[in-house]
C-alpha cells in the first residue's frame, strides 16, 4: 500500500540515491515549483545523492543548464540524464544506421542543435529522409495536426525514433500539453516501427544505475506510466507527485480514491509512496 509523505526527508536516508523527473517535480517549464529548490538543498547538507532522469529529446548539458536556469545549482545533481541523450549516443555509437533524419521538434533549431557532432543529415522533407526523429512537439500542437507528416512516414516504412515518450507535459498554471510519445504510440498501433528512448523503458534505469553505482534507488516523479511504471519494473522504489501531470485529479476527492482510480485506469501498480510535491 501506498505510504503517504509530509517531507521527503524522512524516508531518504533508506537510498543510496534519488533520482528526479524534470518536468512536474522541478519546475514547469517556467519556473521551479514552490520549495522544490529549498527541499533538494536540503537533501543536499545531508550528503543525499541526486540525479535527474528526464524524458527530454534534448541532450543532457542543455537540460541540466536549463535546470540550473530554474535555481537548482549544478553542484546538486551527480548526473543528469535524458532520453535525448540516450539516442544520441546510440547514433555516435552505430547502433542506428539511418542517417537523414526528418524532425519533429518543439521548438525549430532543437534536432540540428541535437544532432551537433553526428555524421547525421536533418532533413526538411519527409522524402529525403531515412527515419522520423520524434523529439517533441510545439506547445499547444495535437496531434491531429502532425497526421499528415506520419501518413507519409508510414506510407515510406520509415522507422520512428522518439526521444520523448510522454503522452502528456504539464506547463505553469497546471495546463497540459500533447507530446511527442502521443505521435509514437499512434504510429505504433497502426503498425509502424517505433524506437522509444527514456522511461518507462528499462535500458535508461540501468544506465543510470551503473553510473550511480548504487542498488537502493528511488524515483521521483510525476507520470504513473513513466516514472513511476518505469522505476518499479527497474526494481527501485517510486515516489508519485501529486501536484505535477495528475495534479487535476488529486485536487478532486480524496488521495486514496482517486489514486485507486487512476493506477486501475493507467494500469500500473501503486507507488511505494506519495507526496503533494517537493517539501
Amino acid at each position: 500500500m501506498t505510504q503517504y509523505l509530509d517531507k521527503i526527508s524522512t524516508i531518504a536516508s533508506n537510498y543510496d540515491a534519488i533520482v528526479f523527473d524534470q518536468w512536474g517535480v522541478l519546475h514547469d517549464g517556467s519556473a521551479p515549483y514552490a520549495g522544490a529548490v529549498d527541499c533538494l538543498e536540503q537533501l543536499a547538507n545531508r550528503s543525499v545523492r541526486m540525479a535527474v532522469l528526464s524524458n527530454s529529446g534534448k541532450r543532457s548539458a542543455p537540460n541540466a543548464a536549463r535546470i540550473a536556469n530554474k535555481g537548482f545549482a549544478t553542484s546538486l545533481f551527480e548526473f543528469v540524464m535524458t532520453s535525448g541523450e540516450a539516442l544520441w549516443r546510440d547514433i555516435a555509437n552505430a547502433s542506428i544506421t539511418e542517417a537523414r533524419f526528418f524532425p519533429v521538434e518543439r521548438v525549430a533549431g532543437d534536432a540540428a542543435t541535437w544532432a551537433d557532432g553526428l555524421d547525421i543529415e536533418i532533413e526538411t522533407s519527409v522524402e529525403t529522409a531515412q527515419a522520423i526523429l520524434l523529439m517533441g512537439l510545439p506547445d499547444g500542437d495535437s496531434a491531429d495536426q502532425w497526421q499528415g507528416i506520419l501518413d507519409q512516414a508510414y506510407a515510406a516504412a520509415l522507422p520512428v525514433y522518439c526521444s520523448n515518450p510522454d503522452l502528456k507535459s504539464p506547463r505553469a498554471n497546471s495546463q497540459l500539453v500533447t507530446s511527442a510519445g502521443t505521435l509514437a504510440h499512434q504510429y505504433h498501433k497502426r503498425g509502424g516501427k517505433v524506437v522509444f528512448y527514456g522511461k518507462p523503458h528499462r535500458r535508461i534505469f540501468d544506465e543510470l544505475r551503473a553510473k550511480l553505482n548504487a542498488d537502493r534507488l528511488l524515483m521521483v516523479g510525476d507520470s504513473l506510466e513513466h516514472d513511476i511504471a518505469g522505476g518499479q519494473a527497474a526494481g527501485w522504489d517510486t515516489l508519485l507527485i501529486q501536484g505535477g501531470l495528475h495534479a487535476a485529479e488529486f485536487s478532486h476527492g480524496s488521495h486514496d480514491a482517486v489514486l485507486a482510480r487512476l493506477v486501475t485506469e493507467k494500469n500500473c501498480e501503486t507507488p511505494t509512496y506519495s507526496i503533494e510535491k517537493l517539501k
